[in-house]
């Protein structure tokens, strides 16, 4: 199955949005939010400090009677600039974010929007990282695909097991704090992965200029599935 296919089959999936988060949270509270270098407003703000980032984006969301930020697929971000994980010498800048985010706050449950089973799990340490990330399986009409979930709490990985089941809307996991999520404000990374490659427990979320064509087609916008806009 070609990118284009697989467009067509992740859109064909649903006509109603599959949800990651408290599927009882109406549409009227999900609230976008801009992290790209393009945000002037952001240039009055120290992107690299956990803390102001999500006082930020508390903000945002309290300002606009909201209960969830999210976007961020293809974004071009200067939070990344902070860690030596996104940017070693060897390699060109990664700054293009894969996935989507979804901000609320640490312990927010959150839950598989379709039938899986758990791919991998790892706490992916790096300054920056993920933390705490689960990879889940799914098979829907002979079509095999994956989805990653980064930034999420150390209890969500304790008792996991490769292969173990879910079902559609079943909780998988709770949102991590800063102290494990790789220093950011509680959110999750949401990602849609079409070919995961040898990867075990991780994938990366944030590519450079080089890559992004091919990350473009393995990693198709997550909001073909949420439908948030």
């Amino acid at each position: 199955m070609d990118s284009n296919d697989f467009l067509e089959f992740l859109n064909n999936m649903s006509t109603k949005p599959l949800r990651v988060l408290d599927a009882s949270i109406p549409d009227s509270k999900y609230l976008s939010l801009d992290l790209s270098e393009s945000n002037k407003t952001l240039n009055a703000i120290d992107v690299s400090s956990s803390f102001k980032l999500n006082a930020y984006i508390d903000s945002h969301i309290k300002k606009h009677d909201a209960l969830v930020a999210y976007g961020g697929y293809l974004e071009v971000r200067n939070i990344y600039k902070r860690s030596s994980h996104f940017n070693r010498q060897t390699e060109d800048e990664r700054n293009i974010h894969l996935g989507v985010d979804l901000w609320s706050p640490a312990n927010t449950q959150i839950y598989t929007p379709l039938d899986a089973t758990v791919h991998s799990f790892k706490n992916n340490m790096n300054y920056g990282d993920y933390g705490p990330t689960i990879i889940l399986k799914h098979i829907i009409a002979d079509v095999i695909f994956y989805t990653l979930y980064g930034h999420l709490s150390l209890a969500s990985i304790k008792d996991l097991k490769i292969g173990q089941a879910f079902k559609q809307g079943e909780q998988i996991a709770t949102l991590g704090d800063t102290s494990v999520n790789g220093d950011y404000p509680p959110h999750l990374h949401f990602q849609v992965i079409k070919n995961i490659q040898d990867y075990i427990g991780d994938y990366p979320g944030v590519c450079n200029k080089k890559d992004l064509e091919f990350y473009m087609r393995n990693c198709p916008d997550p909001n073909i599935l949420l439908k948030y806009a």
